[in-house]
């Protein structure tokens, strides 16, 4: 099982991405669009990474604004793999 991260690492690997907040035991990016269509290219644009890291974070879409949240379930918080995920969805479009 992944190791979790101290209250301390957290907070250096959320510094180094932009727009991610901490929610309780995950990360968080809001990303708003031009419409619908732009909100589900986006999230069309996340199966690749995430399965290819087999790691898959939730998503919640409302209208033009979409939520991305990455934890390790299994682990019960945040590990690497979330902060490697979220640099990776940083650079998407």
């Amino acid at each position: 099982m992944a190791q979790l991260l101290t209250d301390a690492e957290i907070a250096a690997r959320l510094g180094q991405l932009s727009g991610w907040t901490l929610s309780g035991k995950e990360i968080q990016l809001v990303r708003t669009f031009k419409n619908f269509v732009e909100a589900i290219a986006f999230v069309n644009q996340l199966v690749e990474p995430a399965e290819a890291a087999g790691h898959h974070p939730d998503i919640a879409i409302s209208y033009n604004k979409v939520t991305v949240s990455v934890t390790t379930h299994d682990a019960g918080g945040l590990t690497n793999t979330d902060f490697e995920l979220a640099a990776v969805i940083s650079g998407l479009g």
